[in-house]
């Protein structure tokens, strides 16, 4: 089904897939809603501005269904926010330093809206970008046109994101992309999860939320988060290889969580000769919800939502400081400018590959 042709007033139905129009934006007209739904009373919907997954609604352990997500009223909230909240960011998710690398021996002078700094593809991303959508097989697939220049960066390049939802609770997300001349790229999604649900009068963070990760090593920041040194887990309050609640670790009197005001870090996944791997898992004991992060990226982002305070949310609702995490994966923040820079450089007959499955379960 392509709904590229769908009149504004239309809502249209599927087997799958629930459309419906959300709002206007001026210079880029209508804003959809997309739905997807499983058989046990799970939905997901995404909207074709910057592929963003809007909502996540979820039964705890007592089935009563709830959205785990973090996020704005309307189109015009998304397209004001700097929140990135379930966004796709693109083309460079997390920062580049100073907002410049070279390539090929040629300097590229990026959009700095992050101090000094890229942060997730410059202040006008792929996640401010209307995104054609289709549905393929009863998944959505969305596209996205990034021409030569885009906030700097060099060549012309075609996206793609696949969500799709299954009756096991797993939410798989599948990135594709490729360029007509050679260009650093790294797509995520920004999802902020709180497994609480709405219920954020009551469970107004994710302190008590317990988490696992996957990994060995992570990369310590600097004043303006960008990577300094790889570093060993052990022995240190990154270590949740055992999994640890999340409150107890905000309390550590470490450096690095004062200077990130939490944790704000990439984490470098153990490697697997799976296509996929576990990356991390999340645990709500007060609903029962368990969020499985599987993906064949290297590094994943652990960011506690620690500048939230204040943030105007989701049906009247304002955040506070720590009210949902994100776990975003993909290539390592500057690793454009890293010894490493050619694994993340797409060029001319290669794919961008890359798939996330966030699955969602109760015990």
């Amino acid at each position: 089904m392509n709904f590229a042709d769908m009149h504004s007033t239309d809502t249209s139905l599927s087997s799958s897939v629930q459309v419906e129009r959300w709002g206007t934006l001026p210079g880029l007209g209508d804003i959809r809603l997309f739905t997807l739904r499983n058989a046990h009373g799970m939905r997901a919907t995404i909207s074709d501005l910057g592929a963003t997954l809007v909502s996540w609604h979820a039964p705890d352990r007592a089935g009563r269904v709830a959205d785990i997500l973090l996020g704005h009223d309307t189109p015009a909230d998304y397209l004001a926010s700097r929140w990135y909240f379930g966004s796709t960011v693109g083309r460079w998710a997390n920062r580049i330093a100073n907002a410049r690398f070279t390539l090929d021996g040629m300097i590229y002078q990026l959009d700095r809206n992050d101090g000094d700094n890229l942060l997730h593809g410059g202040a006008s991303g792929f996640h401010k970008a209307l995104w054609q959508a289709r549905e393929v097989d009863g998944a959505l697939v969305f596209t996205h046109e990034s021409p030569e220049g885009d906030a700097g960066f060099p060549g012309a390049v075609t996206a793609t994101v696949r969500y799709a939802l299954d009756d096991d609770g797993a939410l798989t997300i599948d990135y594709d992309a490729t360029a007509d001349a050679p260009t650093p790229i790294s797509l995520t999604n920004h999802a902020y999860f709180n497994l609480s649900g709405d219920a954020l009068a009551d469970t107004p963070d994710i302190r008590g939320h317990v988490i696992s990760i996957d990994a060995d090593a992570f990369f310590a920041v600097d004043e303006t988060m960008i990577p300094i040194e790889k570093k060993d887990v052990a022995g240190s309050v990154f270590d949740f290889r055992a999994g640890a609640p999340i409150g107890a670790r905000l309390d550590w009197p470490d450096a690095q969580l004062a200077r990130a005001g939490g944790f704000d870090h990439c984490y470098v996944l153990r490697e697997s000769a799976a296509v996929t791997r576990t990356a991390a898992t999340l645990y709500d004991p007060a609903s029962g919800r368990e969020l499985t992060v599987s993906t064949d990226a290297k590094g994943m982002q652990f960011y506690t939502g620690n500048f939230l305070a204040g943030v105007e949310g989701r049906n009247g609702k304002t955040y506070g400081k720590h009210a949902a995490l994100c776990l975003e994966t993909g290539a390592f923040p500057d690793q454009v400018n890293m010894a490493d820079a050619e694994q993340v450089v797409l060029r001319p007959g290669e794919r961008y590959r890359h798939t996330t499955i966030y699955r969602l379960g109760v015990r």
